[in-house]
């Protein structure tokens, strides 16, 4: 007898935990629909040339392989077998699970761009896979929410990102939220200020632990790295700028980063999205400008965002950026993309660490008929389907049994209504209704029961 038992790292959802996930879903799928993105899905595997390269060094870690199927072991030398995991993959292993949704995608547009129309916006909601160490908030498998839109360059896109993430988190009342937001040329500028010069990339993995290590350890990481101690003492400018209006941020690093062109572009980005959500007439604004946001993945060259749930320590529940040529790895230079990708489990524990759940996100069934014998089945059944027709979601107790066991299981389900059809209702045609978390009960007519409980 075999004790059953799940991956670490991945987890089964109940009724109610769906019920509560499918709230997420369907709250940030209608923002998405709203500000014109189109559904888009792809397998859960692409080819490991696909994914290998795009993500760095510690994400190409990450990425789960699937071996071969049939002899992958065939043909196989010592040589090959003695050679290291780095050769040897390719000969056991062409697949993998997918680590985002944005690689694919760039992957799907390049395969499909005769037809598609651009600017190309779209909408995926899939499980991703991380070869992660399983903790709080972190899953080998997950779901991420993402939106991008690509060939175009305008930061109108950037701004309407901004504004996604906001009606997103307030329609699922998560009010108290940090959007920080920081440009990758500003990342490279610095470099170039602080005497280390193309190498933003470094910077950026080290940097993007902050809130994790904290600043003695990433300046730690960033001198066995290989950056000098006067480009570390230089680099202390950028751990001033925390919990300051966005106007002001900027005024600074324009001051610091005067001689680094690239950095005064991505200023001037910045500055421009923040004016075009201001058009807009974004009502109490939670973003905030972090010159220290790096976010890890390669691939990011402008504005790059990452939300934060305050009153939690859950990481971030949301993240992404512009990519200007995330396609070229697929023969198709030169395309400019930005996207934003909602994290469905972290967002899940979030809300309920808080209590932020609405009580309709968690009900399923809102009315069970309780018919005593086979006569009063010919009364439940033509309730049932009307019920139905209303969009009431309800069910009929499937066996003749004791009330006892039948109002037993309403109260298991939560069922808040109970509909009670014995040989006397069947006659006269006034049903008892019950509800079940006052315990009152009072006869109705079918017409009434409706009316009532709609």
């Amino acid at each position: 007898m075999q004790k059953p038992t799940l991956p670490k790292g991945t987890r089964d959802f109940g009724p109610e935990q769906m019920r509560k996930r499918l709230f997420i879903f369907n709250t940030i799928r209608q923002t998405f629909q709203r500000f014109g993105f189109q559904p888009l899905e792809t397998p859960s595997m692409e080819n490991l040339s696909t994914l290998t390269g795009k993500y760095g060094d510690e994400g190409d870690q990450l990425l789960f392989k699937l071996l071969n199927s049939g002899d992958f072991a065939a043909g196989l030398t010592d040589t090959d077998l003695q050679s290291g995991s780095k050769k040897l993959t390719p000969k056991i292993a062409e697949k993998g699970l997918r680590y985002d949704l944005t690689v694919p995608f760039a992957r799907y547009v390049v395969m499909n761009r005769n037809a598609l129309t651009m600017p190309f916006k779209r909408y995926q909601m899939q499980p991703v896979w991380r070869a992660d160490r399983p903790q709080k908030g972190r899953y080998r498998e997950f779901y991420q929410c993402d939106a991008d839109v690509v060939g175009t360059d305008s930061l109108l896109c950037e701004a309407e990102i901004v504004l996604m993430i906001h009606e997103v988190f307030r329609n699922l009342g998560v009010l108290d939220f940090t959007l920080k937001i920081n440009n990758r040329k500003i990342l490279a500028g610095i470099a170039e200020v602080i005497g280390a010069p193309g190498q933003e990339g470094l910077l950026s993995v080290a940097i993007d632990k902050l809130d994790k290590i904290g600043k003695e350890k990433v300046l730690d990481e960033l001198g066995e790295r290989g950056f000098s101690e006067t480009a570390v003492a230089s680099l202390d400018p950028i751990f001033t700028f925390s919990n300051q209006n966005p106007d002001q941020v900027l005024e600074q690093l324009q001051t610091w980063l005067t001689a680094s062109e690239t950095a005064q572009q991505g200023i001037a980005e910045l500055k421009e999205t923040l004016q075009l959500v201001s058009q807009y007439g974004l009502v109490d604004s939670r973003v905030e400008v972090d010159p220290t946001l790096a976010r890890g993945l390669s691939y990011y060259t402008g504005a790059i965002f990452e939300v934060k749930a305050n009153g939690v320590s859950i990481g971030s529940v949301s993240g992404g950026g512009r990519y200007d040529n995330l396609t070229g790895a697929f023969g198709m230079p030169g395309l400019s993309g930005v996207g934003i990708s909602f994290g469905v489990d972290r967002i899940y524990d979030v809300m309920e660490e808080l209590n932020l759940f609405p009580a309709s996100a968690g009900q399923g069934t809102q009315v069970l008929i309780v018919p005593f014998d086979s006569e009063a089945r010919t009364v439940a059944l033509p309730l049932l389907s009307k019920l139905r027709d209303a969009n009431v979601a309800s069910e009929v107790y499937p066996d003749l049994t004791k009330v006892k066991k039948m109002l037993d299981y309403a109260n298991a389900k939560a069922i808040p209504y109970v509909v009670l059809i014995g040989s006397e209702e069947v006659q006269t045609g006034m049903l008892s209704l019950r509800n079940m978390i006052t315990g009152e009960q009072k006869r109705a007519t079918v017409e009434e029961i409706l009316q009532l409980i709609q």
